[in-house]
This record gives structure tokens, C-alpha cells and sequence, in this order.
């Protein structure tokens, strides 16, 4: 379900995700919140808008400093998940490269795709600064820009903004090391570059060799322009994980963003319960799966055996660094921002099913139920679990029903709950502060049994589909919750999670069951 007052009033990226959690539209904002909340205010939208707002189930989103960093984002998570209802914005001219050609006398182009032989720079913020640039480079070391050599000299060539390469008026050499130039500006080289063409050029001029002290005099000056200029995407030789974390109530919200050559492309969150190593822990076990990056930026020192195990994991050593100023400090601080809003606002439905259900503290962690068949075969029940108001999948749980014949969705929540929580008791870990049955009377009432036979006392509820009315045991009525209100909203976005995720299990046995 979602959930408009959980979005901020800054600017960044939203993704729209329907029942399975794939990902339907990315759009970037000034302002996440209006945005967002137009598709839901109007009424007039134009079919392809009415389509998405009618499949949307789901909406994350990340926040960003500035619009533009947003409009870059946007770019990068549409060419990742290639959603349908974004599918004319996959070429944008804004984010075009400028392209030096790999042919025997290299040509600058503005790129649209960066596919073929040659050197690609960019992608860029802006088409002005790009242009710009592009126009820079080309006029101040006579590029051509041709796509095949005419057999006689051009108008570019006759107004000098061509060395002329058709005709023999220069060489391979020369026109190289103009290319050899051109490439270390465009790679960003620009005040070593100057520095260097400045000994070059009083060099010159010590020779009197003055006309061509003036063609470096003249490249100098346009190239310290282009270096106030430039604002380019710069490509980064590595890419970088950038974490950060808030403690609260014994609980771990983490984030970790991921930047691939410079350009953020997607964040990952995780809510787990405090430890007094946690961090450690978190690192172990995620970089066990996941290849670890060139640089890792966090906001506190490794020890050196954390450090050891990453670089054996890579293959080679990993840089850790904790920024306490510049670009990679305020990369931090974005992630810290993130956590903010991004958890911290799930904390409300949080709170506003505590006040609905009047509970004696927030219901942190929410387990919830659910049962899957095909007319009474391939039976399955599922649990999620959801902490901190988000989806913990590394506590999703299934079952396969043992216990039951034929179609009795009664006795198969009644087992599943017993195995839960009888395994819970066994292992001594945490009960969760709420459970959460998808049913009615009947299945609720299964289940509060059983917890009755283990001598739980937990906090259960139960939610019925159509009017999606919450029950809890020994009452006959359901709760005077509104099915639009934001304690319910949270509740149906459990139960469809769990939901899913019995679907899913239950697909699966029915396809094993039919290989031989």
C-alpha cells in the first residue's frame, strides 16, 4: 500500500512497484511529496497515468541534495529496471557523452550511446555544459567532426576550425598528439594539462618559435575557461558502498548505497535488532553474498581483521575510509538522510497501530501469516516478518502443511503458528510484539489456540480481504478501523506481502510436481 505522508518535501527519485515488487515507473522531484501526490489527487490523468496509478502497489523512494543529482538518478534506475511505463525515457539527450572516435584520424561527436570503437566522456549534467565543452575541445585543437574525409578541404578548414587531416595538412603525428590532448581534458587533466603546455609554451618562445607559443597561448586561455566551466559526470576508475546507520531502541536502521564509476544507482535498507557488534556482523554476512566493492566508505574505523577478510573476499585489497570532510562526507550525510526519512517515517504506522489497537508498546516486530493451495492441494502456509515498519526477508519463513488434508485453511494456520513458535520457545529467541493472521474469526480463532497451548501471550489480529475488517479474539464485531486509515493501510500492506509470498511457494511446489 502506499503511504503519501511518509514522503519527505525534498527532492530525489520514486519507484512505483506493483503486487510483486516489480518495478513499474521511476520519476525523479523537486519535491517528493507533491509529486507523488498529484497521481492520487487528480482525476483527469491521461490513460498510460491512469494505468500506472491503477497497478501501483507499492512506492520507494530516495532522497537526493539537489534536482539535479535527482534527474541523474532517475537516468541510471530506468536503464536498471527498464520499467514499462518509462520505456520513451531510456534515451534522454541529456545524459549524451562526447565521443573521440577510434579511426585513423579520430573525430569528437556528441554521443547518444556509448557502443563502438573509441573513448567515451561524460555522461553530463547538463546538454549546455556539454555542449559547451564539445565546442571547446573541437575549436581548440582542430578536431575534425566529418563522418567520412570529403577529398578536398571543407569551410572548417578554411575558417581554422579544422587542422585539415582530408588534405595532407597535417600529420598522423601531429593530429595524435592533438587527440592525446584533447582526451586528457576531456578525462578532467585540465590544470596539469595547462601547467604542462605552459613550459611548453615559454619553451617556445625562448626558441622563437612565437607562432606556435601563440597557437599554446591561445589553447591555454580557452582551456581555463573550460575548467571554470566544466560539470560533467565524472567516471570514476572504482566503485564505492557507502553506509550509515541510526541506533534506536535497540534496533539497527541501515542503509547502503551503491555507486557504480561515480553514478549512484540504487539503495539497499535493512532493519535488525542491535548487537554489540552488529556492524561487524552486517558486513560478514552481506559481503559473504555480495562481491565488496573497491572502496567501502563508513562512518566509523574497521578493525583490521574486517578489513582482511573483505580484501580476501575480493580478491584484492578493499579501501575503507571514514570522510570527515568534502564529497565522500557529504555522500554520508545523503545516506544519514535517507535513514532519516526513510525509516523514521515507516516509525508512524507504527504508532498509529499501537494507538488503534491499543497496544502496550510499538509493535516493532509484526509477524503475519498466511495459506496457499489450489483447490486443496500443493498446501502452503507463509510468514513475513516485518521490523521497524519494513519487510525483514531474512525472517520470512515457509511451510509446507503436514498435517492436513483437502481444503481446511482453519487447521492449517493452527499448524503453522505451533511450528513457529514452538521452534521460537525451543531456540529461545525473540517473540515478536504482534501477529497478524490473514483470515477471519475462523482463522484468528485457530490461532490464539494454539498460542493459548504454548502459553503465549502476544498481541494477534486477524484481517479479512474485501472490507478488510480487523478482528481480535473475544470480540464478534471488528475493530472501528477504516479500511483507508493508516493503521489499516499498514496492516493490508503485511498481509499482502505475506500474501505473495505463499503464492510464490505454493507456484513453486505445483511446477516441481510436474518435472518427472
Amino acid at each position: 500500500m502506499i503511504d503519501l505522508d511518509a514522503l519527505p518535501h525534498l527532492p530525489g527519485c520514486y519507484l512505483y512497484r506493483d503486487e510483486e515488487g516489480v518495478v513499474l515507473y521511476v520519476g525523479k522531484a523537486k519535491d517528493l511529496k507533491k509529486r507523488v501526490s498529484s497521481y492520487f489527487q487528480k482525476r483527469d490523468h491521461d490513460p498510460k497515468t491512469a494505468s500506472l496509478v491503477q497497478a501501483a502497489r507499492g512506492l520507494d523512494f530516495i532522497v537526493t541534495n539537489t534536482e539535479v543529482e535527482a534527474l541523474l538518478l532517475e537516468n541510471t534506475l530506468i536503464k536498471k529496471h527498464w520499467p514499462r511505463y518509462n520505456i520513451l525515457l531510456k534515451d534522454s539527450k541529456r545524459y549524451a557523452c562526447i565521443h573521440l572516435t577510434g579511426e585513423k584520424f579520430p573525430r569528437i561527436r556528441i554521443a547518444r550511446k556509448n557502443t563502438g570503437e573509441g573513448e567515451f566522456f561524460g555522461p553530463f549534467v547538463s546538454a549546455k555544459e556539454r555542449d559547451y565543452i564539445f565546442e571547446v575541445v573541437r575549436k581548440t585543437f582542430q578536431l575534425r567532426t566529418c563522418k567520412k574525409m570529403p577529398a578536398r578541404a571543407c569551410l572548417r578548414y578554411h575558417i581554422g576550425a579544422c587542422s585539415g587531416p582530408c588534405i595532407g595538412s597535417i600529420s598522423m603525428e601531429e593530429y595524435g598528439e592533438k587527440v592525446k590532448r584533447a582526451t586528457s581534458i576531456l578525462k578532467g587533466n585540465i590544470r596539469e594539462f595547462i601547467e604542462s603546455m605552459e613550459i611548453e609554451m615559454k619553451e617556445m618562445a625562448a626558441k622563437q618559435m612565437f607562432e606556435q607559443a601563440m597557437e599554446l597561448r591561445d589553447e591555454i586561455a580557452a582551456l581555463e575557461s573550460l575548467q571554470e566551466k566544466q560539470n560533467m559526470e565524472r567516471q570514476k576508475k572504482h566503485d564505492e558502498d557507502i553506509l550509515n546507520y541510526i541506533v534506536r531502541d535497540d534496533t539497527v536502521y541501515l542503509m547502503l548505497f551503491k555507486v557504480y564509476k561515480g553514478t549512484l544507482e540504487d539503495k539497499q535498507d535493512y532493519v535488525f535488532a542491535f548487537g554489540q557488534d552488529f556492524l561487524e556482523e552486517f558486513l560478514v554476512q552481506y559481503y559473504s553474498e555480495n562481491d565488496p566493492p573497491e572502496e567501502l566508505i563508513v562512518p566509523e574505523p574497521l578493525e583490521e581483521p574486517m578489513v582482511e577478510f573483505l580484501t580476501h573476499v575480493k580478491g584484492k585489497r578493499v579501501k575503507v575510509t571514514v570522510p570527515k570532510q568534502g564529497e565522500k562526507k557529504e555522500l554520508l550525510d545523503l545516506v544519514l538522510k535517507n535513514v532519516e526519512i526513510g525509516f523514521f517515517g515507516d516509525r508512524k504506522k507504527l504508532e498509529a497501530l499501537q494507538s488503534k489497537l491499543s497496544l502496550p508498546k510499538l509493535p516493532n516486530v509484526i509477524e503475519c501469516f498466511d495459506i496457499s493451495h489450489l483447490s486443496g492441494t500443493a498446501t502452503v502456509g507463509s510468514m513475513v516478518q516485518f521490523r521497524g515498519g519494513r519487510p525483514d526477508k531474512h525472517n520470512y519463513r515457509r511451510f509446507k502443511i503436514e498435517s492436513v488434508e483437502g481444503i481446511d485453511d482453519f487447521a492449517s494456520i493452527a499448524e503453522v503458528v505451533r511450528r513457529r513458535y514452538s521452534r521460537l520457545i525451543e531456540d529461545k529467541h525473540e517473540m515478536p510484539d504482534l501477529i497478524v493472521i490473514d483470515g477471519g474469526k475462523g482463522q484468528l480463532s485457530s490461532a490464539f489456540q494454539e498460542l493459548r497451548k504454548l502459553k503465549l501471550r502476544i498481541p494477534i489480529i486477524s484481517i479479512a480481504k474485501r472490507e478488510e475488517e480487523i478482528y481480535v479474539p473475544g470480540l464478534k464485531s471488528p475493530l472501528p478501523i477504516k479500511k483507508d486509515e493508516k493503521a489499516s493501510l499498514f496492516v493490508q500492506e503485511i498481509r499482502d506481502e505475506a500474501h505473495r509470498f505463499a503464492i510464490n511457494y505454493n507456484r513453486l511446489l505445483r511446477q516441481k510436481s510436474l518435472i518427472p
